[in-house]
């Protein structure tokens, strides 16, 4: 007893404590081995008031906690909790976990291929599934709680959508409790939430539970980021900044990039892994942005020995690798990669990416989890939220194609990945390590590891999906204002106020622009807007130019072959070279060829290095094998080629025409008739010219400022409402409104009105089950690279007239689409069909994918989506029909593709 206390203070204390320790909150704490932290505390006490809760807070805060609260309280009042979450594998495991808890004939997993148990009082599933379940009338009146975990995904430009139509169409007796990483708007967030569902609490913490402290490697030395105390100022550790200066140029950025000290080597990994050892830093995940990268960091470990396990571990690797070894045909261990995978299994490390099957990654996980593994190589989508932290996470580099170009991480990316840095309850501290290299600024690290937070922006669209399941169940006026409950329309409104702001403060400034550019002999704006469009028409002019020679130049190296001798017009001409390596595509990016100069040095060519098309002397023999690192082999190829070039065999540069070629002319009479304009125009002999010429540009940028602010006013306003009717529109022209919207209402997916035109059209009503199933996968496949094709080898006639219809199909929906103003449906893509075809006829996963460039990974995903599209499908197809698609989707479900 608190000696500070009266009697009657101690024993009111004592009964408060007695009757919270009868509460559910009081009986969850007591089941717990740690205490609660404060935030986890105010969650769960919110959630036990009835109140629906937004948490926002670190990864590996445990936010979790508050989700397993919501589970103890929808089985106390025996009321129905479904569990969401924004990926399978997080599904996946989720229900591992609760059915550890809770025992498995109390808990449900659903995601959209896989369906057990689905009328469990706990049930896991996908996003897209309680969104499907919505729309299609499911009972939910039992259901009391629904988990959004992950709920910053709402802010995903492709899946985002799915969060906010479940959080405006849920019952409002249903209470949320919404997970989500740190945001920096998630009191504005936590508004919209009061808004669409009442009362929420907003709980935000930013306490990470292990702390976590950033480090760069500079070769292998690990150096702090920051200065003791200076991450919340930014200030680089100096120590840092006197390692890497040696390595580095003068000047600007890019000169340093040109003029990097040669002493400087970038650190293989395994000599990264052994610092990492030596400084007890292991297990730690490197975090490669490639696939391919993260199969070649395990080669290369394995080739340089690395050897991380003891011999009783590696006993326990090999007994779960016989497991999964029993699981897997053995026709198949090949193209699955499988004896390199278990190889580094056994060793210590792995990797893990979407390209591997579910099995491999799986293994994986729970093999890290227990300790066995020391170093995982995975790329960014473990970071989003599969339960695999480590003591270090690596980043080898700060930029990643993102399908279109190489850019730089976000801040909110930096702190989705080390966010995996530091085990709680095991590590007392987490570390981040930047892999270092002479482009990597070390005020971008620093940028990115002291910005923490991200701003969550809604990417809600209406669909034709979502709009036919609204308007089954509501006229069209009250369907926009369902819309207009979105969080994209909250945050637009929001946002006017200001924009509207902005537009008076700029047109009470534009009134002092305009007097002061005024000119006594003319008409200086009329002046002003030809110089601007002279200015324009130059700028155009050199662009077309810089165009058509990067074309001519990229055509030029594209044709070079082994072998071929070469001169590249520029400033540093080398003379002759020999083309080693010819121009290629991996990863989505084109690779330059690679040639040997004159003066012995090997060149991978770089876009900026090349900037006029190569001219072709002829060409040498070449060894079978060339090994560009053999000075012996290096030589000898440069004696051929002065061989070769004494004999007359290639031509001599001399001989041909290696000066830069002068760019075409581009619009030179319109640019000299408007040079004539400006010279004649009164204003142009002004003495005040240039004065004036000034305010006219201020004045300008501010007029084009505010048609930018106006649009956007315009847009915010009505952009929600004017796509609704666009997405009408187009459906009323299709004739799936106003009464024809059955099928489209019970397909879902980025082709949704695409499958349903297909459907209607009966084009499914004549294929055999591997048909169907090929069919499907043209409906959901993606392929990683733009290249997508028409396969002429389709299987049969059926199946190719089928396409050749369904493309004709997409055509039509295209033109409308473009007309109406709305985003494109994805085109059909043909490259899974084979593949797909082969694997439902019972083919061999060896067989199916040969000849294909398909992961056996990316396999697995695809036919599981075709699986769920099939599903979709007997559901709303002709009976007979559907029998043959559910046995097309029972032919699938097999072998690596079964759970």
């Amino acid at each position: 007893m608190d000696d500070r206390l009266s009697p009657a203070q101690a024993y009111a204390a004592y009964r408060a404590r007695a009757a919270e320790s009868d509460t559910p909150l009081g009986r969850f704490r007591t089941s717990l081995e740690y205490e609660l932290d404060p935030f986890q505390e105010e969650a769960c006490a919110a959630l036990q008031d009835g109140r629906s809760v937004l948490v926002a807070a670190p990864t590996g805060a445990g936010k979790t906690v508050v989700a397993q609260f919501a589970v103890m309280l929808g089985s106390e009042q025996n009321v129905r909790v479904f569990y969401t979450a924004p990926i399978k594998a997080l599904s996946n495991q989720k229900y591992a976990e609760l059915c550890g808890e809770y025992g498995e004939s109390r808990v449900g997993l659903l995601t959209g291929d896989i369906s057990i148990n689905r009328d469990a009082q706990i049930v896991v599933m996908t996003t897209e599934v309680l969104r499907n379940m919505i729309y299609s009338g499911t009972d939910l009146r039992s259901l009391g709680y629904v988990v959004l975990d992950e709920v910053h995904y709402l802010g995903d430009k492709f899946r985002g959508p799915v969060w906010e139509e479940v959080i405006i169409h849920l019952p409002a007796h249903v209470s949320l409790v919404s997970l989500s990483a740190t945001v920096s708007n998630a009191e504005e967030f936590g508004a919209w939430l009061r808004e669409v569902r009442g009362h929420t609490e907003v709980i935000v913490s930013e306490h990470r539970p292990v702390p976590l402290y950033n480090h760069v490697a500079v070769g292998t030395d690990l150096h702090p980021l920051f200065q003791p105390g200076g991450k919340e100022t930014g200030q680089l550790n100096r120590d840092l900044e006197h390692a890497v200066r040696p390595f580095l140029g003068r000047g600007s950025r890019r000169d340093r990039k040109r003029t990097v000290n040669m002493r400087f080597r970038r650190p293989s990994r395994t000599a990264i892994i052994r610092e990492l050892a030596h400084a007890d830093l292991l297990p730690a995940i490197f975090f490669i942005f490639s696939r391919n990268a993260c199969d070649d960091a395990v080669e290369q470990v394995l080739a340089a020995g690395l050897d991380l396990t003891d011999r009783t571990e590696k006993q326990h690797i090999l007994s779960r690798l016989d497991e999964l070894q029993d699981q897997l045909g053995a026709e198949d261990l090949s193209v699955l990669g499988y004896h390199t995978f278990a190889a580094g299994l056994v060793n210590g490390f792995g990797a893990h990416h979407a390209g591997l099957i579910p099995q491999f990654k799986e293994l994986v996980e729970e093999l890290f989890l227990e300790g066995y593994l020391r170093t995982v190589f995975a790329t960014e989508t473990l970071a989003l939220g599969v339960n695999m932290p480590a003591r270090t996470v690596v980043l080898e580099k700060l930029t990643k194609f993102n399908g279109e170009s190489h850019v730089q991480i976000t801040p909110g990316e930096y702190t989705q990945l080390t966010g995996r840095a530091g085990r709680r309850g095991i590590d007392v501290e987490g570390h981040a390590v930047v892999v270092w290299h002479p482009s990597i600024e070390l005020a971008d690290i620093a940028s990115l590891a002291s910005k923490r937070t991200y701003a969550l922006q809604s990417q809600f669209t209406p669909t034709y999906n979502m709009a036919a399941n609204l308007l089954a169940r509501m006229t069209k006026e009250d369907a926009e204002k369902v819309l207009e409950t979105s969080f994209a329309q909250f945050q637009a409104d929001k946002g006017v106020v200001g924009l509207a702001r902005r537009v008076r403060r700029n047109e009470e400034a534009l009134a002092g622009y305009r007097t002061s550019m005024a000119c006594e002999r003319g008409d200086f704006t009329e002046y002003a807007q030809l110089r601007r469009t002279l200015s324009e028409m130059e700028k155009r002019a050199g662009r077309t130019r810089s165009k058509l020679k990067q074309r001519d130049t990229v055509e030029s190296l594209g044709t070079l072959r082994y072998g071929d001798v070469i001169v590249l017009p520029s400033k540093h001409n080398t003379g002759p070279s020999v083309v080693l390596n010819p121009m290629h595509n991996r990863d989505g990016e084109t690779r330059l060829p690679t040639i040997l100069t004159e003066q012995g040095k090997v060149w991978h060519l770089r876009p900026h290095e090349v900037t006029e098309p190569a001219v072709r002397l002829g060409r040498i023999k070449m060894p079978k094998k060339f090994n560009h690192r053999q000075v012996k082999e290096r030589r000898n190829l440069l004696a051929s080629l002065q061989d070769a070039l004494t004999d007359g065999r290639i031509a001599h540069p001399s001989d041909v025409s290696t000066a830069p070629t002068k760019g075409p002319k581009v619009q030179t009479e319109e640019i000299a008739l408007l040079r004539d304009q400006i010279r004649d125009h009164p204003c142009h002999s002004c003495p005040d010219r240039e004065h004036h010429a000034r305010w006219a540009d201020r004045a300008f940028k501010l007029i084009q400022e505010n048609r930018s602010l106006t649009k956007q006013i315009e847009g915010r306003t009505s952009s929600i409402a004017e796509v609704f009717d666009r997405v009408c529109n187009v459906l009323t022209t299709l004739r799936f409104l106003p009464d024809d919207s059955r099928i489209l209402r019970r397909i879902y997916g980025e082709r949704d009105l695409l499958t349903a035109l297909s459907v209607r059209a009966g084009l499914w009503d004549a294929l055999s089950e591997p048909e169907a199933a090929a069919f499907a996968s043209s409906l959901v496949y993606q392929a990683r690279r733009t290249d997508s094709y028409f396969d002429p080898r389709v299987p049969t006639a059926s199946l190719e007239a089928g396409l050749v219809e369904l493309r004709g199909m997409w055509q039509n929906l295209y033109r409308l689409e473009t007309d109406a103003r709305l985003p494109v449906t994805p085109e059909p893509e043909f490259g899974l069909v084979v593949p797909i075809f082969r694997w439902t006829e019972g083919k061999s996963l060896s067989r199916a994918l040969a000849g294909s460039d398909i992961a056996a990974g990316d396999f697995v995903r695809w036919a599981k989506q075709t699986l769920d599209l099939l599903g979709q499908v007997a559901d709303v197809c002709a009976p007979a029909t559907a029998v043959v698609v559910r046995r097309a989707a029972e032919a699938i479900r097999r072998g690596v593709v079964a759970d």
